[in-house]
């Protein structure tokens, strides 16, 4: 792409004094500050929704974020010779979110809270590709289950199994049964929403993480909302809350800490509570890892695997202390 970066830079109402290529992205010191340059995927039609939705963000109270510039001609998208699409957007020197950092994974939190509060009020229309099906985390819960059955089945007809397919059957009754059970929770639920409007759904950030966190001197900058989408928002919240929790050994104190946190700036209702109950209690990680293993050479399985699934164990009694914390507090159990 950089050999043709002054063709799409062109296009754009600015002057680049100074480049730097970063990860699949052009950085630009430019005459109105920061802005990253990126090829770009979607529709033109995402890219004029996502540009109304940081507007929107921006003129409420969020000035941080990665809003996309338009061109001279006042597109969203520029192309170059051969129709490649590109998006430039604001861009902040600032640090990620550190995870170790208590204050800082709180901060994070308030911040979250907040955007999702302006985020109820946008008034556009939200088009159909971007509302997630109410069923679509059941059905995926679902299919993930009969994939780690799979894997199951595979690893119990090999005749010579290697350490980490012995530790992953002597672990796979009890996650199994986690994820069947968070499955048959899901579904009572399902009925329940049917029959009442919770207002559990809102725009929601999509990829909300450390690394599109940043810290400034001004405040706190959230990028990357190319993933937004119209969902169950406390999908953003359970996403933040399970990689945090993964990194402190699931410590119950700063897990409590984070729901406070989020609570103390918008409140989540009992429906919402429920719905970040089931991120957080499906065992996601161990598909992952076993879904990671079975996708890559079974002649040679990295140590990694192993590693992370005996870490996964290893934190499962804190991890189900905390979930029993928070299923306490709405009043309702799986299995």
């Amino acid at each position: 792409m950089y050999n043709r970066e002054n063709l799409i830079l062109e296009q754009y109402p600015f002057e680049v004094k100074q480049t730097s290529k970063g990860r699949g992205a052009l950085l630009c010191d430019t005459s109105e500050g920061l802005k990253i340059l990126k090829e770009y995927r979607g529709s033109e039609g995402r890219a004029d929704f996502l540009y109304r939705l940081l507007q929107f963000l921006e003129t409420h109270g969020q000035g941080h974020v990665d809003s996309i510039v338009r061109t001279k001609e006042e597109k969203t998208l520029a192309r170059d010779i051969d129709g490649t699409a590109y998006m430039v957007r604001d861009w902040y020197d600032g640090r990620e979110c550190d995870t170790k950092s208590r204050e800082d994974i709180l901060r994070a939190i308030r911040h979250l809270a907040e955007i999702h509060s302006i985020l109820r009020t946008f008034p556009d229309e939200i088009p159909d590709y971007l509302q997630i099906q109410g069923d679509s985390l059941l059905l995926e819960n679902e299919r993930h289950a009969k994939e780690l059955k799979k894997v199951r089945n595979y690893i119990l007809a090999r005749k010579k199994k290697n350490d980490f397919e012995m530790e992953f059957l002597r672990s796979f009754d009890l996650f199994y049964e986690e994820a069947a059970n968070v499955v048959e929770l899901q579904k009572r639920l399902m009925e329940q929403d049917q029959q009442e409007d919770g207002g559990i759904y809102g725009i929601c950030h999509g990829d909300y993480n450390q690394h599109n966190v940043l810290f400034l001197r001004q405040g706190i900058a959230v990028l990357n909302f190319e993933k937004a989408s119209y969902d169950v928002q406390t999908a953003d919240l359970g996403n933040f809350m399970r990689k945090i929790l993964e990194k402190h050994n699931w410590n119950m104190g700063l897990g409590m800490d984070m729901l406070k946190a989020y609570n103390n700036v918008r409140k989540l209702s009992h429906q919402e509570m429920a719905q970040l109950y089931i991120r957080l209690a499906y065992p996601e990680k161990f598909w992952k890892i076993a879904n990671h293993y079975f996708n890559t050479s079974k002649a040679w399985v990295c140590g990694r695997n192993l590693e992370k699934l005996e870490k996964f164990i290893l934190q499962n009694e804190d991890r189900e202390s905390f979930l029993h914390l928070i299923g306490d507090s709405i009043e309702f159990s799986v299995g």
